[in-house]
């Protein structure tokens, strides 16, 4: 049976792994309207990896007998003012998820929950791959600078991420 205090805090983070999935398709949404599908593309397979996310946490709650209650999930921003911007708020966002998944990590060891510590490892090596994700794409970013054609390019690159 999953304790008290890690199915509650295991809640929150579902519903902020729906979050992320949801602001994540309003950035997809941005750069579809702004005509950039190959970052509108990238942004789309990170909406469905939050969601998975979500659904992995979901599932570790059910497998131990808990109960999912899932929450409110805020609206996330529509408007941003260039593909650099869109790209800092989402490493910005990856970084305060790290930090989320951190304190539950560092819950379950104080609780002594060895399989949430099991299953939160793989979240913890996620984030890594997350943040360092979007850190590419913001150098790219930097370099290729007010270019637009490299800045064409560089959609183009985007466009061809695989699904996970």
């Amino acid at each position: 049976m999953i304790p008290k205090k890690i199915q509650d805090a295991i809640n929150e983070q579902i519903m902020h792994e729906f979050s992320s999935s949801y602001v994540y398709l309003s950035m997809s949404a941005y750069f579809q309207s702004t005509n950039l599908p190959g970052f509108a593309h990238w942004l789309m397979i990170q909406s469905r990896e939050e969601y998975s996310h979500a659904l992995k946490l979901y599932n570790h709650v059910i497998e131990r007998g808990g109960k999912v209650e899932l929450e409110n999930i805020p609206k996330p921003k529509a408007d941003f003012n260039n593909p650099l911007d869109v790209m800092k708020k989402v490493f910005e966002h990856e970084q305060k998820v790290t930090a989320l998944i951190h304190a539950l990590y560092e819950l379950a060891v104080k609780e002594k929950d060895y399989p949430a510590q099991v299953m939160l490892q793989w979240f913890i090596e996620e984030q890594v791959e997350e943040e360092k994700n979007a850190n590419e794409v913001i150098h790219l970013l930097k370099q290729v600078g007010e270019a637009p054609a490299g800045l064409i390019m560089l959609d183009r690159q985007l466009a061809a991420r695989k699904a996970e």
